[in-house]
Parts: structure tokens; sequence; C-alpha cells
């Protein structure tokens, strides 16, 4: 894409060529010279420009070469790199059409530029969005609905009834609506009976879902995923939670049953959140913290840590007056 087309989709302004062809993108190290890169600090200019790369992303600096390869420059240029790369990738898609070793039920209906990979299965009265891609080995249950230009990759399994907007990301070997952990304790056996798991599981547009995560249905009401929201591979989401709009979820955490997070909430790797917990809007949690029932956590930007997680203020006063307790016991 030559740069003046890439500038106006993006809203940046050109400085040099702008007749100057792009085809990729990589790192100041790895780059070709065909190939788009950005820096973000100015101290990293010279390097940019000393480097193979076709042309350069840069921020809004105080002093920017009149006589250089071309730049492309943005009061985000991190954000403007990665739109760059969704717009010069977006041919790279898979071939239009339905494999003949995938199976295909009558009754679904799939809309225009769908792709449908080797040995995936679509059951009946699926709803397939336009330009959607289903990868190889998928299994997309009954009543299904996937929106526009969704993808999925390789070994994804979606069980009936399981609603995706419109741009949303599926991961390899991730499982959409499974049923969720919950039992009925018959007191006088000891037994435990399967408390029914018939409600929905619904995922807004611009969902990302990463590799080998699981998200539960509700168990007689709805699971909910907001737009926008990103979740990292290894990623358990329990039956009725409801996560807001664009909050982030990091590898390995888990989502006990009803837990609510709210919009731009940032949960860090390794994080234990029980049953019927409440995250506030724009709470960070950091790594390995764990959140004990019905808990609510509050403050918009702070950062909790620990278990139970607190402020990470509080936290690390208290690591401090232990280490001192345990110097004096030594001492």
């Amino acid at each position: 894409m030559k740069l003046k087309d890439l500038a106006s989709r993006l809203d940046v302004h050109v400085i040099g060529n702008a007749e100057t062809e792009v085809t990729g993108i990589a790192s100041l190290r790895s780059a070709g010279p065909t190939d788009l890169v950005f820096i973000e600090e100015e101290k990293n200019l010279q390097l940019a420009l000393q480097s193979k790369a076709a042309a350069v992303i840069v921020g809004k600096f105080r002093n920017i070469p009149s006589q250089s390869k071309p730049l492309l420059v943005s009061a985000q240029p991190r954000l403007a790199f990665a739109r760059a790369a969704s717009i010069l990738f977006r041919n790279a898609r898979p071939a239009v059409g339905i494999h003949e070793s995938a199976v295909v039920h009558s009754s679904a209906q799939l809309g225009n530029n769908v792709h449908v990979a080797e040995r995936a299965v679509i059951a009946d009265s699926v709803e397939l969005g336009e330009s959607t891609s289903i990868g190889a080995g998928c299994v997309i249950g009954s009543d299904v609905m996937i929106g526009k230009n969704c993808q999925l990759y390789p070994n994804v399994t979606i069980y009936p009834g399981v609603r995706l907007g419109d741009r949303v990301i599926v991961h390899a070997g991730a499982v959409l609506g499974s049923d969720g952990f919950g039992y009925v304790r018959d007191k006088a056996s000891g037994h435990y009976e399967k408390f029914p798991q018939v409600g929905r599981l619904e995922i807004e547009d611009d969902v990302e879902i990463g590799a080998n995560s699981t998200v539960d249905r509700g168990a007689l009401d709805v699971t909910r995923i907001r737009r926008g929201t990103k979740i990292d591979n290894l990623v358990h989401v329990g039956h009725n939670v409801q996560i807001g709009e664009d909050v982030v979820i990091a590898a390995q955490s888990g989502l006990s049953g009803s837990a609510v997070v709210e919009k731009d909430v940032i949960i860090g790797g390794q994080v234990g959140i029980a049953d019927h917990v409440r995250i506030e809007e724009g709470a960070i949690l950091g790594a390995q913290s764990g959140i004990p029932t019905k808990k609510v956590i509050r403050g918009k930007g702070i950062v909790f840590w620990g278990t139970p997680a607190r402020p990470i203020r509080d936290y690390l006063k208290e690591l401090a007056v232990l280490a001192r307790l345990a110097r004096t016991k030594k001492s």
C-alpha cells in the first residue's frame, strides 16, 4: 500500500515521499526494504532512519529531519502501527469457500465470502456473517450465531445457542458455552446432583479470546462479555459472569460464577476471582492476586495486589513490617 493511502486510513501526516509502498511490518532490527516500523521515543529516531525500513511511524517529536526516509507522524505511534498492521494484513485472510471435508448442515445460513476449513462441522440453524472464517476442526453447535468478519482458529468448539458479535477473534482450542461448574449436594446421601446449566453465552463485538480458554454459559441466565474485551490464553470464565467493555485479562486467570467485572478493568496473570465478586470500573489487579467471595474491589486506576487483594501501597507496607519483624527476631 502506498503511504499516502495508508496515512489517509490512519488519519496521520506524511513527511517525505508519500508514493513509497510498504508491504509489511517489522522491528527495527529485522526490517526489510518494504517494511514499516515505529518508534515512540525521539532518542530512537536516528536508529530508525538508519534501519532498512521503507518508512517509520514516529511521534510528534520536536526535531524531525526534513530530508530523510518517509515518516508517518502520529500522536500515538504504537496504536497507529497496530492499525497499519491490521490494514496491511487484512488481505491475508483465508480463501473464500467451504472445504470438501467440512460438514455443513443444510439449514445453516452462511453469508458472503465465508470460509470453512477442513473437517469443520457446522450444525443446524447456525448463522455465519459475511467474511467470517472458520478454522480446521472447529465444531459449531446448533443455533449458534456468529457475526461479520469473525475469525475462529483451528479446533474451536462452540456449544449450541452461543451468540458472537462482529469482528470476534477466537484462538485455537477455545471452548465457548460449555456447562458451568454447578452442583447441589444431597445432604442425606452426600452425593452431588448437577444444577441445570441451560442459560446462554453472549459475546459482543471486537472481543478476542485466547487459545485454550473456556467461557461457560449461564446456569439459568446469561454469561456476557461486552465489546472490546481482550482475554489471553488459558483463562477460565465461569457461569453467569458479566465482563464489561474494554477489559483486559491476562493468562491463567480464573473468574468464578456470577462475578462482575466492570469496564476498563485490567486483570494480571494468574489472578483468582471467587464467586459473586464485583471489580468496579478501572481497577487494576496485579498478577497472582486473590479476591475472596463477595468482595468488592473499588478504585479506578488503583493497583490491587496480594491475597486477599488490597491496594498495593498497603500491601507493600505490610511486607515491610513483616521484614522488620523478621530482622528483629533474628537479632
